[in-house]
This record gives C-alpha cells, structure tokens and sequence, in this order.
C-alpha cells in the first residue's frame, strides 16, 4: 500500500512538471520585466523621472477610473452575497472547504494586507494627523486624530477587499465550479466564448502575470524599505542600497526554503506565524499603551468609515486642484489592482469549497475587522503619544514614513523585543506574500494552475527580487507607486469584465435558490 501511494506521488509530479510548460505568456512577461529592471538600473535617473511623470499622467487623467469601478466591485458583491446567488459554491454543490476557518482566514490576512499594513499602520494615521486629507481642514488636533483614524478605516477597509473579491470570485468560480484551469483569461469565456482569440488570451494573461509581479515589487519594496529603516533606527545597521539588496536576496533564500514545502505545510505554517505575530504586538501595545483611548478610538473610527463610506469612495477634487485623493486613494486602488490577479487567484484556492456568501463575508468583513484593530492599536497609540504627551512622531513621519512604527516604539517599554518581532514580522509577510505570488504566477505562465513546477517558482522569485531591487534603487517609494499604477489601470478593465463574465454565468445557474425564485415569480404572476 506504501508503495502503490509513493508511485502515485512520483507519478502526480512527473504529470505536474511535464503540464508545465512554458510557451509565450512566460516568455513575454519574463521579457518585459527584466528590460524593465535593467533600464531602471542601467539609467536610475531617467528611469525615476519617467516614474513621476508616469504616475502624475495617469493620476491626472484616471483617477475617476479606479474611484468608481471599486465602488462598484464592493456593490456587486455584496448584492451577490445577500441574494440567493450567495448559496453557490465555490465547487461541486457536496464539496468540502479544504482549510479550516483559522487557517483560511490567516492565508486570506498574509497574502492580501501583511507588508501595506505593517507599513502603513502608523504612518498613514500620523500623516493624514499632519496633513489634512481636506483643504483647510485642521491639524494636529482632536479632531485632526478623529478625521485621520476614520480615513484610515476607510482606506484598509471594504474597497480593498472587493477588488480581491471580485478577481478571486471569478477565478475561483471558473476553476472549482466549471472544472477549467486557473487562468484570467479563462475566468472571461463566459463573456467572450470559449474559443475566443488565442492573441487576446494571451496578451491578458501576460498582462495578469506583469501586474501581479509589479504590484507585488510594490509590497516587497514597501517592507525591504521599512525593513531598513527600522535596523537602522533601532539597532544602528546603515541603511541602504547594500543592506536592502542584502534583506531581498535573504528573503528569496527563505521563500525557496518555503516553496519547497508545498502550500499546505509552507504557506499555511508562515500564515499561522504571522497571524499569531501580529496578535502579539497589537495585544502588548494595547496593554501598555493608553487601552481606553485605543478602545474608543477604534468605535469612533468605525463609526465615522462607515458613515462617509459613499461620500470617501466617490470623492474627488475637481473643484480645488488638489492632488491629495490621487496621492492616497488612487494610489491604494491602483496598488491594489495589480495585486488582485495574485490575491484573486490565491484566495480562490484557498476558499474552495465554500459558498459565495461566505467568501464575500468572510473577506469583507474579517480581514477589514483585523486591521481596524491594528490601525486603532498602533496608529491609536502615536496619535495619543503626540496629542498628549508633546512628543514628535507626526514630525518624523513626514520626514521618513519608513520610520513610523519604530517611531512608536521609541516611546513604549521594551523597544528593542518590539522593533525585532516587528521586523521578524515584515520579513516573514514577505516570504509569505512572495510564496503565494509565484505559486500563482507560475501556474499563469505555465498553464498549471493546481500544482506550478518548483522551478518555475523560484525563477519568479528571483525575478520579483531583481525587479524590487532595481525600483527601489532607481527611484524608491515613487517608482513603486508608478509601476502599481501603470499595471492597474489595464488591468481595472479586465476586472470589470470579470464580472459581466461571472455574472453571466451564475444566470445560467442550475441552483435550487434559483428554482425557487422562478417558481415563486411564476406563482404570483
């Protein structure tokens, strides 16, 4: 029996490996991402400068794009989820979700928000504290904190995870639903055909597989940057290019050392790691730091997301020439869009089996949930440090928003534990992140989306490393942000179309909640 099971094994690896290959979409996207990395270090200040015009363009001309097409992604899947078409599952109708909810939830928190918000938790309140998100609005002042907490909310709340819904839904629905692959392109056959143009199938999964990798350099660079910054705060190690390059290439080694061990063993025990990090930190801040404050300043800032949640998602300034809503929200809607065919395509597989209704829920409600409480706990803290007790956190933040969360700790008992778990927690959101994006990215470019040869996924990993190294060197947080916006506009349009296909098929849907509704309908007519 031992035997008959390990020639079972060997022979799913071989099928693996030999479904595995590589055709034009690997070669295209490897192409383009690596001349991409070699102008940007051949040329770091052309290439930076050809970064800010490139994000004021597309931030001057698109902004509208992304502020109503996330609106609507969060619209249509909580319409999805409070209809009858919320009891589909993702699978056969008698399937079985794979994970356990503790376990699920944790991949969902890891892949989707780890790096951004260990980044942003701090640095985002302090600055909106610093600098109104409104034209005259006040400063440093109580409701300066309030105005700062709230938008926070906002920006870390539903609008994120719909965009991730609504990839992960599509994906999802076609791969575990309807038997077929993985791939963008075929989440869009029910809209465009089975058979349709082999060009157009290509080009979009190349473009899913080039914003994932883009939008992924994005969060990488955004924790290499922290990173750096926080060993050099806190331990004195000098910051720069080499000790940047040096955490890049140790996070690579680790994620191999991860890959390795396969999605349910690897991803899931780092999830479980960053999940029980991350408690450890808000649970001590909270516990030291001022709890009331904390406490009511999470209700308060719920209360007031939740209250301007139509007004923020739909705000522009046309009227004023400000840039801010671009320099913020499009930034986080952009940034985030080119994560979603990762995060899409990961969520998907770690949510099959379960219905729609509760993948919508469940992503809508509990990772936002999460971060409130990180926001309220850290964010909450330095807000109150500096309110109250003069000190200068909202000042080194606009100088250095590397610099936020240790910043923090300056001014909390034990710094020095709390700077090395917070870096151990980067690092292994990192590894976490980079684990699931070339897993997935493999499967994109190689046509097996269920089981990606390893070799394929180190080769991503290495790529994503190159690429987040020659940004960060050409031109830092702005090069970032302009690779994030140039993957997601495009790939804002092939969302949309995700669900016109999605919605398309569930019409079709042969499900005992649609019977029902017909025969009501034809009951009272």
């Amino acid at each position: 029996m031992v035997n008959d099971n390990s020639d079972k094994t060997s022979k799913d690896k071989w099928d693996s490996n030999r479904k595995s290959k590589l055709g034009l979409v690997f070669w295209a996207s490897t192409i383009i991402i690596l001349v991409a990395a070699i102008f940007a270090a051949a040329i770091p200040e052309s290439f930076q400068t050809g970064s800010e015009a490139l994000y004021a363009w597309i931030a001057n001309y698109f902004s509208w794009f992304f502020m109503i097409a996330v609106f609507g992604f969060a619209v249509f899947l909580l319409f999805l989820a409070l209809s009858p078409y919320g009891r589909i599952k993702l699978g056969g109708d008698q399937s079985k979700p794979e994970f356990s909810f503790r376990s699920w939830i944790g991949m969902l928190f890891s892949a989707g928000l780890g790096v951004g918000l260990v980044f942003f938790g701090v640095a985002e309140p302090m600055s909106h504290y610093m600098v109104s998100p409104f034209l005259g609005g006040e400063t440093e002042s109580v409701e300066a904190a309030r105005m700062a907490m709230g938008y926070s909310f906002f920006h870390w709340g539903i609008s994120q995870w719909s965009i991730f819904g609504v990839a992960g839904l599509a994906i999802g629905y076609n791969q575990y639903r309807k038997q077929k692959d993985g791939l963008v392109s075929t989440s869009l056959e029910p809209l465009l055909g089975s058979d349709y143009n082999k060009k157009a199938r290509k080009t979009i999964d190349i473009l899913a597989v080039i914003a994932t990798v883009t939008g992924m350099a994005t969060s990488v660079g955004l924790g290499i940057l922290q990173m750096d910054g926080g060993l050099n705060i806190a331990y004195g190690i000098p910051s720069g290019p080499l000790t940047q390059i040096i955490l890049t290439a140790l996070m690579t080694g680790l994620f191999i050392l991860s890959t390795t061990t396969g999605l349910k063993r690897g991803i899931k025990w780092l999830s479980n790691l960053n999940m029980l990090l991350a408690a450890v930190i808000t649970i001590f801040v909270m516990a030291v730091g001022p709890f009331t404050f904390i406490m009511e300043s999470i209700i308060v800032g719920l209360g007031d997301y939740l209250s301007n949640y139509v007004g923020y998602s739909l705000r522009m300034q046309p009227y004023s020439g400000e840039v801010w809503v671009q320099e913020w929200t499009v930034f986080y809607w952009a940034w985030v869009i080119a994560w979603s065919p990762f995060i899409g395509s990961f969520v998907a597989r770690v949510s099959r089996g379960r219905t729609i209704r509760e993948y919508v829920l469940g992503i809508l409600i509990i990772p936002p949930m999460l971060s409130f409480i990180w926001i309220g706990a850290l964010g909450g803290t330095a807000i109150y440090s500096d309110l109250f007790n003069g000190t200068n956190i909202g000042v080194l933040v606009l100088e250095d928003d590397t610099a936020a969360l240790f910043a923090l700790y300056d001014q909390l008992p034990m710094t020095q534990i709390l700077s090395a778990l917070s870096i151990l927690l980067i690092f292994t959101f990192l590894v976490t992140s980079a684990d699931s994006a070339t897993f997935i990215v493999a499967g994109m470019t190689s046509g097996n989306t269920e089981a990606p040869a390893t070799r394929l996924k180190i080769i991503w990993g290495v790529l994503i490393g190159t690429l987040t190294v020659t940004l960060i060197i050409a031109g830092g947080l702005t090069s970032l942000q302009a690779a994030s916006l140039l993957a997601g506009l495009p790939f804002g349009v092939v969302l949309i179309a995700m669900i016109a296909s999605v919605s398309k098929s569930l019409r079709r849907e042969p499900n005992e909640a649609m019977k029902r509704r017909v025969r009501k309908a034809q009951k009272e007519s």
